[in-house]
């Protein structure tokens, strides 16, 4: 059809000269189109096979233990897979694998492929490793005789080395083979390394809108000037530096070689970590029938006083009608020059007209490169029946005084890549204490009442939080995570159990609605962010419980489900979450729903 045109269109333009050389006036032409040319649906393209081809019998039999395509698309698709197949048989040891001759006919391209022998090490000795560099690398002699001679083996021993030299303040090592004789299929050879010369730090410097300290972050980081420089501790500054609540990174961390220094450039800004804010609660009265219970909680975090990194906190709770809750908590880094941290924490918890219980802790904390943070502690935990208790609960053995003295041990994982809101990353705590209780007389009861029971006893406590970050796309995230706390000992009160329920717990439940002795919460938290640090969330809420009393014994599995939405205002972060909790003692209705709302303002 289109040839027609082209004809036509040619006859024109021919015939006004073919009139003109005759001296007649050109006649009228006139031009009928052509009917409208019908699409023609598109050839699929014919697929090529790939042929292989191995030379002799020994080749063949190494071939058919390779799988790769047969039909591409393409040519340049199937010379891309016989090169992959190529380098494939290079890796394993055949190290003369080549293409010898190929060509392209009817769709299928023929490739003769040559294997040959794979190559073995003879021996591969030690030419001048340390013994340091021996144990790191993991390099012995014996591992290299008449081993396959797999050119990506080589390379990790390669980077084995290199790794521990820069670990040791040897950033531009080399390693190399050397007397390197081949003979056959068989190769001799002698590893060498070359330290070149060894590089110290310098000084650490901070580019960034912060009022962060250097002499705060290079004893955080323990990057002390004069120190061998170690690449592995400039590559987990960066974790370190994300688990600071009151900066945020930039940029990944830079280092600038001069002679034999290194000096290490952080990138971060202040962020607004000071803490001011309040919530409140809507809870039904339990005394009052249609009436609402206001409950309320405030909190200020005062944190890097003056860009050294010290913190201070303090926590006000009201969680019910007369229980008060008071928390508060210093942290002071550097102790003394060193890497270590001191904490101090005070807690008070007064239970309506029942009791009070008085805890406070001293802590001292190390943190390490790869491994977190690590921490030894005391604890000493004063609870006082009140007056007003009723003689019928201390009959009971539901209430007692008691002081314990525990000791413990806390190990903190956290990858988290931010410290509000996080995305992706893992948080591993656990802790472990033991220590002494010892009960004390009460004059509301009878001395003989003591007889039968143990004054002093030994308790044992466990606690555990891991918490895993799935980002499931650039605006979404799915949180796992697993809590839980177990309190070991053969007489446990009803003021020496943990408590449980309300937001920081388990959602759908008033604060610290379920007494346990051991507990475990698993969340599964889906949150959509809309802006970096706004987002709406669902959630579901899954707890286990167990009330182990001397006249008592209780065991139940509350759940709560429920959503969310957390965003930025001028005055703060805006916060209300909805939720319904079901348990033995609550049915799932929306009577007993639970709607926490406050804002959380930061200077």
């Amino acid at each position: 059809m289109y040839k027609i045109a082209a004809l036509l269109l040619c006859f024109v333009l021919w015939l006004p000269q073919a009139q003109a050389q005759s001296g007649q006036p050109p006649p009228k032409v006139q031009l009928q189109m052509p009917p409208p040319v019908q699409k023609q649906p598109e050839r699929t393209m014919p697929k090529i096979t790939l042929l292989v081809r191995a030379a002799g019998e020994q080749g063949k039999q190494v071939l058919r233990q390779y799988n790769y395509r047969n039909a591409l698309p393409d040519s340049v698709e199937a010379h891309k897979e016989l090169k992959e197949l190529i380098y494939r048989l290079q890796q394993d040891s055949y190290l003369l694998a080549s293409a010898d001759t190929s060509y392209l006919r009817n769709d299928t391209l023929h490739v003769k492929l040559y294997i040959g022998q794979p190559f073995v090490w003879a021996q591969l000795r030690n030419g001048n490793l340390s013994e340091g560099i021996l144990v790191e690398s993991g390099f012995r002699e014996k591992f290299y005789h008449e081993a396959p001679f797999k050119p990506a083996d080589y390379v990790k021993l390669q980077q084995r080395i290199l790794d521990y030299a820069e670990r040791n303040g040897y950033p531009f090592a080399s390693v190399w083979l050397d007397s390197v004789h081949i003979e056959g299929n068989k190769v001799t050879a002698a590893l060498m390394v070359e330290k070149a010369f060894v590089v110290t730090y310098d000084t650490l410097a901070i580019v960034g809108d912060t009022k962060t300290q250097p002499k705060f972050l290079m004893r955080y980081l323990q990057l002390l000037p004069g120190q061998p420089y170690n690449q592995d501790q400039v590559n987990a500054s960066q974790r370190m530096l994300s688990a600071l609540p009151y900066i945020k990174v930039s940029r990944p961390p830079q280092v600038r070689f001069a002679r034999d220094k290194a000096k290490v450039y952080y990138f971060v800004d202040d962020r607004q970590a000071n803490q001011m804010d309040g919530v409140v609660g809507f809870l039904p009265d339990p005394a009052r029938k249609d009436k609402l219970l206001i409950t309320g909680e405030a909190n200020l975090n005062i944190r890097n006083i003056k860009g050294s990194g010290k913190q201070l906190g303090l926590q006000w709770r009201r969680v019910n009608k007369g229980s008060v809750i008071l928390n508060g908590e210093y942290l002071h880094p550097n102790l003394l020059g060193t890497p270590f941290e001191v904490g101090a924490k005070f807690n008070l918890l007064k239970q309506d007209s029942s009791f009070i219980t008085v805890q406070p802790r001293l802590q001292l904390a190390y943190y390490t490169l790869k491994y977190g943070k690590f921490s030894v502690f005391t604890e000493w935990r004063n609870s006082r029946i009140l007056s007003d208790a009723s003689p019928q609960s201390l009959q009971q053995f539901d209430l007692a005084d008691a002081q314990t003295t525990t000791y413990g041990l806390n190990y903190l994982w956290n990858n988290l890549d931010d410290f509000y809101f996080p995305r992706r990353g893992r948080l591993v705590e656990l802790q472990l204490s033991a220590g002494a209780k010892k009960l004390l007389r009460s004059p509301d009861l009878e001395k003989s009442f003591y007889d039968t029971v143990d004054i002093k006893t030994t308790q044992l406590g466990l606690a555990m939080r891991l918490e895993n970050f799935f980002r499931l796309g650039r605006s979404s995230a799915l949180l796992a995570r697993l809590s839980g706390e177990a309190l070991l000992n053969d007489q446990i009160f009803l003021n020496d159990m943990y408590r449980i329920g309300g937001l920081s717990s388990l959602r759908g439940f008033d604060d610290y609605f379920f007494y346990a002795s051991s507990y475990a919460v698993s969340t599964l938290e889906y949150r959509l962010f809309t802006a970096a640090d706004s987002y709406v969330l669902l959630f579901y809420d899954q707890g286990y419980y167990r009330s182990n009393l001397e006249q008592s014994r209780e065991t139940d599995y509350p759940y709560g489900v429920g959503g969310g939405i957390s965003f930025s205002t001028g005055a703060g972060i805006f916060q209300l979450v909805y939720s319904l909790g079901k348990s033995e003692q609550q049915p799932l209705s929306f009577k007993y729903s639970k709607i926490h709302f406050g804002i959380t303002s930061k200077f």
